[in-house]
Order: structure tokens, then sequence, then C-alpha cells
């Protein structure tokens, strides 16, 4: 069966691009879920007039994805991790790592459009790269960093402190006297 796709299919084609399919993944899968039109001279004026309406919401979608691609491209990410003895990291910055800094940084961007080529297991800088619709790809700057030790606030410390040098000279740990007795 001949239909005209109606989106980019990788295993198939382009948007209105007639291709040739077998009849039960045309009836079953391609027209139902609204990929695909038969090849019918109606459904041709019908491509034709959705082509224009598409064009028109493509050339948007990609002018706004360039500019926040120039916007991308200008940020640069601290990502702080916790990094053993010879400077590797316990764990890996992965995309939804990523994709979770750059969503405080106010970019609503899915982790799956987050190119990382190999898994980043040390500190230092790294370029990764970011899809956007329509084939625009930013690059942002990263930057993993050791997480610096947590620091004990004073007070915890001083009655840590206080306890340990209580039970060095044996003196009880409690403030209360001992009730008197009758």
């Amino acid at each position: 069966m001949k239909v005209i796709l109606r989106d980019n299919l990788e295993s198939l084609g382009q948007a209105g691009d007639i291709v040739t399919v077998k009849d039960g993944y045309a009836r079953n899968y391609l027209i139902p879920r609204s990929l695909a039109y038969p090849a019918t001279r109606g459904y041709l004026r019908a491509w034709e007039d959705e082509k224009r309406r598409l064009t028109v919401r493509i050339t948007k979608e990609t002018n706004e994805a360039e500019r926040i691609k120039a916007q991308l491209e200008q940020l640069s990410l601290l990502i702080p991790m916790q990094v053993g003895e010879e400077g590797r990291l316990f764990g890996s910055v992965t995309n939804r790592v990523v994709a979770g800094y750059l969503k405080e940084k106010g970019y609503e961007i899915d982790h799956r459009h987050i190119v990382i080529d190999e898994a980043i297991r040390a500190a230092g800088d790294f370029e990764i790269a970011v899809r956007l619709v329509h084939g625009v790809v930013a690059t942002i700057k990263v930057t993993v960093v050791p997480e610096a030790p947590q620091a004990v606030p004073d007070s915890a410390a001083s009655d840590a402190g206080a306890s340990a040098v209580e039970e060095a000279s044996g003196a009880p740990q409690t403030t209360q006297d001992a009730a008197p007795q009758a």
C-alpha cells in the first residue's frame, strides 16, 4: 500500500514522501497514529494544505530553537560530585544529572535530548551536545568539580568534643544531679 508520510520516520522517510509499506503496517500502525495518509488524490490535496501550515510551524520552532541554542551555548554548568582519591567520581555524570542542572537554570530540556558520548567519570571540563528540534544542536560547557567535604557546625563539634572529654574523664554525661535519698 502506498502512503504519504505526515511525519519524519527514521525507518521510512521524511514528511511528504510517498512510500510503499505492507497493508497491515499502514492500516494498523501508520494511519491510526496519524503518521501517514493513504496515497489518494484527496489526501494529496489535504497533505498540500497541511504542508503549508507545517512549514510555518517549523519555521517558528526553528527560530525559537536557534534562540535557545544561543542562550545554552553561553551557559556553563558547574557540577560538584564526590571524588575518590585518584580523581575518579563516585558514580558518573549522566544526562539526567545535566538535565536537572539545566532545569535549575530555567531550561526544561528532556534528558533524552542530552547527548553524552562517553560516561563522565572524572573531574574536568566537558562539552555536551543538546539536541533541540529540527536538527538544531547546542553545545554546553560542563565543569565537574570535586564536592567540598561537609563542614560540621560549630555547636555540633563542641558537643562532640565535650562528650569525648567526659567519657575520657569518667564524669557522668548527664547534667542532672542524683536525686537526694530520703
